[in-house]
Parts: structure tokens; sequence; C-alpha cells
């Protein structure tokens, strides 16, 4: 693939690679979304696509747009009306430009220590790989578990190779296999045809039911994740780049502000999608803008037979993904793993995410409880008594 390249804006094989390494969180959730919740289809996968084409533009790095997944795990378990959605979404993205603006938000940010934010990352790590093992790997039976294998291994071979980006063979033998097993042609042909976004008025009801159902649940996953580890992932990944917590803040209430208006999903950006578009090779924008017309073309072409199109992507290629994605997140946890104390304090946030429910916010809470216990050396015999040793004084 010939490459093109603008600075912050490269499009080549290895962006090409990267554009997939978020497919595995995002798709299951839309089309979760579309059957359950009777969202159109077309407005939700054209909404999508501009805002990834418009924040991989804006920002110039892989940052990802992703789902609002507590509000799509409520939708679809639920099952409740696209109407609520839309009006969550308009009442999550006032609240973030409140808090965005006031400065409450990036006050907020500064109050959390490193460590809680890498017991924020291994957390989620750790959720997408069970959600990639237990559910998107075994969906499809023994033809699944051998895909899922072959896709597995072709990453391991071919992982960091950069004129032949592991992703690219991946996502070909997932084709291969839908078209075999999956997909019927002659229903993809006749969804074929040009459908637009619907045009939206969130009622007032709705962004009030949306905000006390939807919205509350959502805000401590997407300040942790959204905000705080992204921001985090970023320095991580991309040491040069200088990224506020406003700036994070501001994209994230815009897209949510103008999406309810045309049938759009509520949108975020999250640290495990920008691990996973970089795990696979993405390094500029481009992926994101790669990803984005994907979903664009989608949505304005086979918006009325999405649920046929869809099964190109099979669930076990996608599990594959994203245990990956959730791997990739889950390294950052190396840098502290010298100190003790902080090792202690991350895995402690990681077990109540993962563990509890609203754990993301009772991670944050707990993290930050045991760091500024640690400034009073409090909590130092507990951690003791935890790792097996014998706290100081102890008789034998």
């Amino acid at each position: 693939m010939r490459s093109f390249s603008s600075g912050r804006i490269r499009f080549d094989r290895n962006e090409l690679a990267g554009s997939f390494g978020d497919i595995g969180t995002d798709l299951p959730l839309i089309v979760g979304l579309i059957l359950a919740c009777g969202i159109d289809a077309a407005s939700a996968l054209v909404l999508f696509g501009i805002m990834q084409i418009l924040t991989g533009s804006f920002y110039g790095i892989p940052m990802p747009v992703q789902p609002l997944k507590a509000m799509a795990v409520i939708m679809i378990s639920q099952k409740l009306s696209g109407d609520l959605l839309y009006g969550a979404g308009l009442a999550i993205g006032v609240t973030m430009v409140f808090l965005t603006a006031t400065g409450l938000l990036s006050r907020f940010a500064q109050m959390i220590p490193k460590s809680v934010v890498r017991g924020i990352q291994l957390g989620l790590g750790v959720s997408l790989a069970s959600l990639a093992l237990k559910d998107y790997v075994r969906a499809d039976g023994t033809y699944g578990y051998v895909l899922a294998a072959a896709c597995f291994l072709l990453i391991i071979v071919m992982r960091g190779h950069k004129k032949y980006p592991a992703a690219l063979p991946v996502i070909f033998l997932g084709f291969v296999y839908a078209v075999f097993f999956k997909m019927d042609m002659a229903k993809v042909g006749a969804g074929f045809g040009l459908t637009l976004p619907r045009v939206h008025v969130p009622a007032l009801a709705d962004i009030l039911t949306g905000f006390v159902v939807l919205a509350l649940p959502q805000l401590p996953l997407s300040i942790s994740n959204s905000v705080v580890a992204t921001k985090q992932t970023v320095a991580d990944l991309f040491p040069e780049t200088k990224l506020s917590v406003k700036k994070i803040g501001f994209t994230y209430s815009m897209m949510n502000i103008v999406s309810p208006f045309l049938g759009g999903i509520p949108t975020c950006h999250g640290a495990g999608g920008l691990a996973g578009h970089c795990a696979f090779g993405a390094r500029t924008g481009g992926s994101v803008v790669i990803y984005g017309s994907i979903y664009l073309v989608m949505g304005l072409f086979f918006g009325r037979g999405f649920q046929d199109v869809v099964k190109v992507f099979p669930l076990p290629m996608l599990g594959v993904i994203l245990l990956f994605e959730g791997l990739a997140l889950m390294s950052f946890l190396k840098d502290i793993a010298g100190d003790r104390d902080d090792l202690f304090v991350a895995f402690v946030v990681a077990m109540c995410a993962v563990c509890l429910p609203q754990g993301y916010l009772i991670g944050l809470i707990v993290g930050v409880l045991l760091v500024h216990l640690k400034k009073r050396g409090l909590y130092e015999r507990s951690r003791d008594i935890g790792s097996g040793q014998k706290p100081d004084g102890a008789v034998p």
C-alpha cells in the first residue's frame, strides 16, 4: 500500500492495520444497540464514522471514539428505547461541558495518583480480555475456536512486523470465514442503497430520565477511563504530545451534544482503544480516519442491511483482536512493577473495577484513599500481611 503522510495524518499499511485495533470493543456494542433497541442503523453508523474522522484529524494521533459502555450495556440488557439513549447522550454532553468549563474535571484528574490510573488500565484490560475469551471466541463453536486459534497465531508470528502488519491477514482470514460460514451475499446485495441520517430532537423527558438512568452510571467510567486513563495512555505512548484533560473533555462534550440530533449513539474516548490502535501498528490520526470511513461507508450504503453486512467481522476474530487490546492495556503496569506500594494500590483498584458494581468509581475512591494513607504510613502493616510478610514488631 502506497504511503501518504501529512505529518499528523498518515495513510499506509500500518495505519490501515492499526485502524482495526478497536473494532472488537466497538462493533458488538453498536450491533447490540441497533438490534436490541431499534436504533436507526444508518444514523448510528454515519455519525460514529464522522466522529472518528473528525477526532483523528483533530488530534493527529490514534485517539479513538467508542460507544459509552455503561450506557450501552444498560440499554441492551433492558432493551430501552433509542429516544432515551439520545436524551442521555445530550445530558452527559452538557454535564461534561459544565465539568470542563468550570475546571472541575481538571482538578479531579489532578487528584488521581498514577498508581490508581495504572489500576484502572489493568482492570479495563482484564475486563476486555475476559469478554474476549468468554463470549466472543466461543461464539461459533468448533469452527469459531479454529478461526480464533489461527488469528491468534498470525498475530503472534507477525506482531511488530512493519511491512506486513498482523491485523491485515487476520481481517482477511475473518472475511474468508464469514463468506463461507456466515454471510448470505444475496441479502447483502438486497440491502445496498444510499441511506442518510435522520434528524432527531431529544424530548425534555428523555433528557431528564436519560440523565438519571444512563448518564449517572456512565460518569464514573467516563471520567476514569475516557479522560484520566486516556490522558495517561497518550503520555505513555506519545510522550511528545502534550494533551490536557480540558481538551479531552471538550471533544467528549461536543460529540455528545451534536450526535443525538442526528441519531448518533453517545460516544467517548478510551484508553483501551488507543492502546489497541497502537498495538496493531497505528502511529497517527490516519488510522482513526480510516476506521471512521469504514463505518461511514457501511452507514451510507449498507444501513438497511446492516445486520447482514456486519457478519463480515465474525465474533471469534473480533475476540482475538479484543484480547490483544486488553493485553496492551495491562502491559502499562510494568513501569510501577518495582514499587510494591504502587503495585498494591494498582491491584486493589483493578480488583474493584473488575469485580464490583460501579467498580471504577469504587476503585478510584479506594485507590486515592490508599495512597493518602500510604503517605501517612498507615497501611504498611496491612500490605505486608497481604504479601505474606511479618509486619514490623510482630512476634515470630
